[in-house]
């Protein structure tokens, strides 16, 4: 049994907020687990700063991350160091501001999972918080990639052999087991209500179905936060239409997505989308843009539809299509549930990741 360090920066496992961040992030440590390691999360240090011209945030995280790099070097100096050190999710607004300087004191082998780079960062306000990120990156003895957008922007920083495949993934398993009954015409969406991304998403949505007025849908969504007011009213034009359900408990939500004939986000801003992956597990097949890291999770035509980012008809159209052609509906819906099982399980992540793991650890203690 190993001892691995584990630190999410953005968002720590232990968060009071739900999340795809914290979802993976938790879905990771339990890879870990699953490989006979011992996975502790070391701080809820969160480097994430919104706005790089705020001094006063800035300096308060970086005096609470020498603090803490205070702390756990002492109780490794007493203890023994760890063996290895995974940060998940370093990126320009959230470098990981404790595991390398610690890694490099102790000779701890230093990984990161989901790390992002994008050069046009490197200048103007976010140029020292992406120098940050960079740095650990560069540092780090493994970078575990899950898209191949990720990938590509880290292949311009650090070389080949320092890049790992890992892919999205989730426990697929209660979502498998579900009974898929879908009803016609439900369609179904499952995203947190926030600014930002979350409510362009809404709000493309919206507008999509303002183009199906004469179509039989009625939408169903679950999530919840601090735009919900926002978010409903984007939708007040379609009255009884829609069923707002707002948060639902984890194991509740296999038999709610089985209900929905489609799952309908558009994902402005998403990296791939864990709920995506949850719903094609239920059977439930995709509507969505082609953008980000989207197709990394759905494939057109096949899981799902995909159209051109920004274009409303089209998605409308997409939307109409599945409505009304059930047996294409069915025809996505098997393929997806097949593709999760096969390609997007923690089972096969979990001895990936641990594989990609195993040289860094070998003779270690």
């Amino acid at each position: 049994m190993r001892r691995i360090a584990f630190h999410a920066p953005l968002k720590s496992p232990d968060h009071p907020v739900p999340s795809g961040d914290r979802l993976m992030a938790r879905q990771l440590m339990d890879c870990l687990a699953r490989g006979g390691h011992d996975v502790t999360p070391v701080s809820d240090l969160r480097s994430f700063l919104r706005d790089p011209g705020d001094a006063a945030t800035r300096d308060a995280i970086l005096a609470r991350a020498e603090a803490a790099r205070r702390d756990l070097a002492a109780a490794w100096r007493k203890d023994g160091a760890p063996d290895l050190w995974m940060c998940y999710h370093p990126y320009y607004k959230s470098p990981d501001l404790l595991g390398p300087p610690l890694c490099a004191a102790f000779g701890v082998p230093y990984v990161t999972v989901e790390a992002s780079y994008s050069p046009r960062r490197s200048v103007g306000l976010w140029r020292d918080w992406q120098a940050r990120a960079v740095a650990g990156i560069r540092q780090a003895a493994l970078n575990i990639c899950l898209t191949r957008r990720d990938r590509d922007g880290l292949a311009g920083i650090v070389a080949p052999e320092r890049l790992g495949w890992l892919g999205p993934f989730i426990d697929a398993a209660p979502f498998l087991a579900s009974e898929t009954r879908p009803a016609p015409g439900r369609l179904g969406v499952v995203a947190m209500m926030r600014p930002g991304d979350k409510l362009e998403s809404y709000a493309r949505l919206a507008a999509a179905l303002a183009l199906l007025e004469d179509a039989d849908w009625r939408l169903e969504g679950i999530g919840d936060g601090p735009a919900r007011g926002q978010g409903a009213d984007l939708f007040a034009r379609f009255g009884e239409r829609i069923d707002w359900a707002g948060a639902v408990a984890r194991e509740d939500l296999p038999a709610r997505l089985a209900r929905f004939w489609a799952h309908a986000w558009p994902g402005v801003g998403e990296a791939y989308g864990l709920a995506y992956l949850e719903a094609q597990a239920c059977g439930v097949p995709v509507v969505a843009e082609a953008r980000a890291g989207v197709p990394e999770v759905v494939t057109d035509g096949v899981t799902g539809l995909l159209t051109a980012e920004g274009d409303t008809g089209a998605y409308a159209a997409a939307l109409r299509r599945v409505l009304e052609d059930g047996a294409l509906r069915d025809l996505l819906g098997r393929a997806a549930r097949g593709t999760v099982a096969r390609e997007h399980d923690m089972a096969g992540a979990a001895a990936r990741l641990n594989g990609l793991l195993a040289p860094l650890l070998e003779g270690r203690r």
